[in-house]
Order: C-alpha cells, then structure tokens, then sequence
C-alpha cells in the first residue's frame, strides 16, 4: 500500500501579513444540497463547496433520483426527482452523509445500502436509525455503518426522541426531511447535554428560508410542520471553521491575516473563533474588506475555554494553546472522541510527540507550556488534525506531516493556501 506523502509545514520567519479566500462552507453546502433533492421544484447553489465530502453528498443525492450539474465551479443546478431504492450510498467520511441522507432514504421507493470509509464505521449514527424504526421505517444493521434503509415511498411522521449527546448532527437529520413526513415531525432532544448548537440554528435557518414552518417549544424540542420544500437560489457563506487555521496563523506569528467575504450575521460556528482570540490574547475584527486578525503585543497567552459549542474548533484552539505562555484548559468537547478519529486522544498523542505537556480530562484537555521540538505528525484521516499541525509548524522548526491532502476534505488545496499565507513558495 502507497504510503502518504509527508509535508515539511512552513516555518514562519517572522510576522505573517496575508489575503486569504476560503472556500464555501461544507455545512451550509450540505445543508443546501438535502434540501435541494427534496424540493418541489429546481434549486440553485452559488459558491458551492467542492469538496471530498460534498461530492460524496452529491453523489449520495444522484444515486437517490436527483439531477445534480456541478459541471461549472461557481454554481450547481439540482431537479430533484422522485427518492429511489436499490441503490448503494459510499459515504466515505463523510458525516453530513452517513446521517443526513437516511431519513431522505426512509422516503425512497426501495431499500438503500450505506457504508464507507473503514474509519467512518466507528462514528455514531445509532440515533438516527433508531429514530426512523420509531416512526416505522424498515432499518437493517446500524448503529453505524454498514446499515441499510428500506424505504416504503413515505414516512408518517409524528413524534420522536433521542439522545443527541454525542452529535448535534442526529437533529438536524430528522429536521432537514421532516417537512416531508405526512405529519410533519415533533422532534425530542432527551440527552444530557447537547452539543454544537451553532449548527442546529443554521439548520432550522436554512429550512425556514425554503419556506419550512419550524417552532421551538422548549430548548430541547423542535415542531416542523408537513409541507412543500420551495426550491431556491443561494449563495454559499465562506466556510468559517476552515478559516480557523489562517486567524490563528495571525496569532501564533504575531502578523496580519485578512480573510475578505467574511459574512456580517452567521449562524457558522467559525464565528466564535473572534472571540477565542480575544481570550488568548490577539483580535479579529470585521470592517469593509473582511475580517482582519492580529496577533495581540504580548503573544498568546493561556485560557479556560469552553468549546462545547464549537467543538470542531477544538484542533486548530488546542495549536494555539500549545504555543501559549499559560496553561490552557478545553472543556465541554467529550463528544470529539466520535469524530473522524478520536480527536482528544489524536490531539493528546500528537502534543506529546511534539514534547507538549498535555493531559486528556473526561471532556477535553489541559495544556501546559513546555519546550517543543519538531516531529513527524500524523493526522489520521481528520482534516482538523492537518490544520492543527499546521498551526504549530508555522511556529515549530521541523514540523512534518503526514497526509496534509487529508484537509481536502473541507478546503482543497489546503496545504497551497497555507504555504502562500506563510509566504513560502515550493
């Protein structure tokens, strides 16, 4: 088996000062793609994000029925048609697929097979599929991939609960297809806790801009009422969470980064990354070409951190805390052990490789400063641990990587954006 190439991160000599364009955001592109299939008529997506995973869900929609054109860059065209079974789903990593598209299934004409990348097969769907056999629908397998769907053409509806601890995602998969259940659906979050509530907002915003009636009764219950899904024309907000990195690349060199388009209101968890910075001692401002980071006078200085909302910030937050002149504490991300890889473990194994003083807590981590020295890092699948290992290279002499194209997965070309922003030219 080919072996990944390892890539030498670039080593800023100084202050960085860089323009950077980040792609469409994979969550709203995602979103935006579901809602297309399941329209009533044609849809429009500008600024789409063409990336491992949105293929995987364009693929996912077109073996279902749907005319997907992603023939040109800058827009893709969607004729949704009638959902059809007797089809097999790969859904890679992907999780938006593994969980997003099997209540679409629940509505096909036949049974619909999933399965995927042998790392996705340890990432939980349970709830999702247990959610569907409470409303009736046929599943075979599960908890998580390989599963199957049978659809019967139509789901009833109704009520539901599960426990969505693990993954705010198992919400917004019943919630993106309810509006065409017969009785629409009353849906029950009955966990302890629920995590990445950015992305539940961004999920009921999306539905109510396609016409979708959704009501919150209580923080923890969801009500969308059966109707038509209006098909539409929209443009795709820049992907916040892959500008993660670059923000705390102005931080960590204590330079200037500008990332233009940056959207005035968002329900994008990346937003939150502002204010991370502020906590650790650098800033990132709006004003009338985008959003411009600065590393704070004094460096990076340590921080309490609860990330239980943006817990996909976590990599890129724990490389900044690595470099920190304090101890860092991350809290309220337990639910990252069910990610692409176990992200905590990842983290705590590969600070430790780089001689970070780190502890992995039940919910998070504490980092302590300590000296660093380069190593080979890996980054297991996760496109979040390549952009973490980036941040610590641009500040690290001899930071290796291997499998950097893994962050292909959200920003192509990742690994070309970074070393242009770096001002390093291969």
């Amino acid at each position: 088996m080919t072996q990944p190439q390892t890539w030498p991160a670039p080593r800023a000599r100084g202050p960085v000062q860089a323009v950077v364009e980040v792609p469409g955001s994979k969550s709203l592109t995602n979103r935006w793609l579901v809602l297309a299939a399941l329209a009533d008529g044609p849809s429009r997506i500008h600024r789409p994000l063409r990336s491992r995973d949105s293929e995987r869900m364009v693929d996912a929609l077109r073996a279902l029925g749907a005319e997907v054109d992603t023939s040109a860059d800058d827009v893709w065209s969607i004729t949704p048609g009638p959902l059809r079974g007797g089809v097999d789903i790969d859904c890679g990593q992907a999780g938006t697929v593994m969980r997003f598209v099997p209540p679409l299934a629940a509505l096909a004409d036949g049974p619909v097979r999933f399965d995927g990348h042998e790392t996705a097969r340890s990432r939980p769907v349970g709830p999702v599929l247990d959610a569907l056999r409470s409303l009736g629908v046929e599943v075979e397998g599960g908890p998580g991939l390989p599963y199957s769907v049978v659809g019967r053409g139509l789901v009833a509806g109704s009520h539901v609960e599960i426990d969505a601890s693990a993954s705010s995602q198992f919400v917004s998969a019943l919630l993106l297809a309810a509006a065409r259940f017969e009785e629409g659906l009353e849906l029950r979050h009955n966990g302890s806790s629920l995590p990445s509530g950015a992305h539940l907002d961004m999920t009921v915003q999306v539905l109510e801009q396609v016409g979708v009636q959704v009501t919150r009764p209580d923080a923890t219950t969801w009500r969308v009422a059966p109707g038509a899904v209006q098909g539409f024309e929209v443009t795709v907000e820049p992907d916040l969470s892959s500008a993660a990195p670059f923000l705390a690349l102005a931080a960590a060199t204590g330079g200037e980064v500008r990332l233009p388009g940056w959207p005035a209101r968002t329900t994008q968890p990346g937003e939150q990354m502002r204010e991370v910075l502020r906590t650790m001692g650098a800033s990132a401002e709006p004003g009338p070409d985008g959003l411009l980071a600065r590393g704070g006078p004094d460096g990076l200085r340590g921080a309490d951190l609860d990330l239980s909302q943006i817990g996909e910030l976590t990599p890129v937050v724990a490389a900044l805390a690595v470099l920190a002149g304090g101890p860092t504490r991350i809290r309220g991300v337990g639910h990252l052990r069910g990610h692409e890889t176990d992200r905590l473990a990842a983290l705590e194994t590969e600070i430790s490789r780089l001689g970070g003083d780190v502890t992995q807590t039940d919910d998070g981590l504490e980092i302590r400063p300590a000296a660093l020295r380069g190593a080979t890092l890996q980054t297991y699948h996760d496109h979040r641990m390549a952009m973490f290992a980036a941040v610590v290279g641009a500040a690290v002499d001899g930071v290796l990587v291997e499998d950097v194209t893994t962050a292909d997965k959200t920003f192509p070309g990742f690994d070309r954006a970074w070393e242009r922003a770096v001002g390093v030219t291969r």
